[in-house]
């Protein structure tokens, strides 16, 4: 199991938030706030013509209906508790009226 699936059922177990990779089935996304995640792309390393490290581009993305900073600070924790080194972004969706704060972080595949 990858880092990142750990640390979100860990996320799930402690706050009761729900996660799935790249989206929910139409119709059964749940209420905010919840967690979508996926593997955009790679960085991987290369030695003689081929992968010799590979290396994941990972998005862990929350969605919430109001600002929520604690809720932020909870998943921050975990992903700091299991070593990943992130970086961080919002937008406001007007269309959906929610919130996505983006954690963007790389992991060994």
């Amino acid at each position: 199991m990858s880092k990142i699936l750990d640390v979100l059922q860990a996320f799930k177990k402690a706050e009761g938030i729900d996660f799935a990779y790249d989206h929910f089935t139409e119709g059964e996304s749940p209420n905010p706030p919840f967690v979508v995640y996926l593997y955009p792309s790679t960085n991987n390393f290369s030695a003689d013509g081929i992968v010799y490290y590979p290396v994941n581009a990972v998005n862990v993305e929350l969605y919430t209906d109001k600002k929520d900073p604690d809720t932020e600070k909870k998943l921050e924790r975990l992903l700091t508790e299991a070593g990943v080194f992130f970086e961080k972004s919002e937008i406001w969706i007007s269309s959906e009226r929610l919130y996505e704060v983006l954690y963007s972080f790389e992991e060994e595949s």
